[in-house]
């Protein structure tokens, strides 16, 4: 797609939350808040023409390596949540992307995301084709206080649950969508912690891609106040969540 006329460096997107992205308590779920993040940052890829349509021209898409969430609350059912988004850095097959979330001008949500170019033919790390010196990057303007980091994952983790990848696990790129991830390791975390808000921010780090029907394992450790999930296939770390509680 061409760069659409309404094109800015800097993306702003209002949302409403509804009922099916909420948790009983009637907060938004993480997986959720998520994918506002994630859907936020494609759309500002389309319209600066380097969208997953844009790049499949060449076998190429972005997908995620590293993120860091950072929490002050989280929105409720009904409301409207304007999610900003904008470039840190983009430069031959990587790139960083932050974002916020607003309620009624209040920030409520910082994000830090690390990406790479992939080609999905050749499953692989590559340079990026398209052109993109139409981005403005803003290298100072950070949405978090702390920058995304390598998950130090203990090796006294416990086994807690194991898990085949099925169909309705994967996106379009034809792997593990990153929310998908966080699901799973989220279903084993104590609802008490999730229901009153105890997470003020998590980070994710994407080791290998994992694919239709591989067989994997869920592990955890927990330390303080810091709860570290891991996943692994054939025992080779795969994924791994961070969970900061307050």
């Amino acid at each position: 797609m061409p760069i659409a006329p309404d094109f800015t460096s800097i993306l702003s997107k209002d949302y409403e939350i509804n009922f099916t992205q909420c948790l009983p308590n009637g907060y938004l779920k993480y997986t959720e808040l998520c994918n506002l993040l994630q859907l936020t940052a494609a759309t500002h890829s389309e319209i600066g023409g380097i969208s997953f349509t844009d790049m499949q021209e060449f076998d190429q898409a972005w997908v995620l390596s590293r993120m860091r969430v950072e929490i002050s609350a989280l929105p409720k059912w009904k409301d409207t949540v304007t999610v900003k988004t904008w470039i840190n850095s983009l430069e031959n097959s990587r790139s960083v992307r932050a974002l916020e979330i607003y309620v009624n001008g209040k920030k409520l949500v910082g994000c830090e995301t690390f990406w790479a170019v992939f080609n999905t033919q050749k499953r692989r790390p590559e340079l990026l084709t398209l052109e993109h010196d139409h981005f403005e990057l803003f290298p100072d303007v950070k949405a978090t206080q702390e920058g995304f980091s390598k998950i130090d994952i203990n090796p006294e983790k416990e086994e807690v649950f194991s898990k085949t990848v099925i169909l309705s696990d994967l996106d379009i790129v034809n792997h593990v969508n990153h929310v998908k991830y966080l699901e799973w390791c989220m279903d084993l975390v104590d609802e008490n912690i999730i229901l009153k808000q105890k997470i003020k921010s998590f980070e994710m780090n994407f080791m290998k891609e994992l694919s239709l029907r591989d067989e994997v394992m869920i592990h955890e450790n927990v330390a303080d106040n810091v709860i570290v999930f891991s996943i692994t296939k054939e025992d080779k770390n795969c994924f791994a969540l961070q969970l900061n509680l307050e």
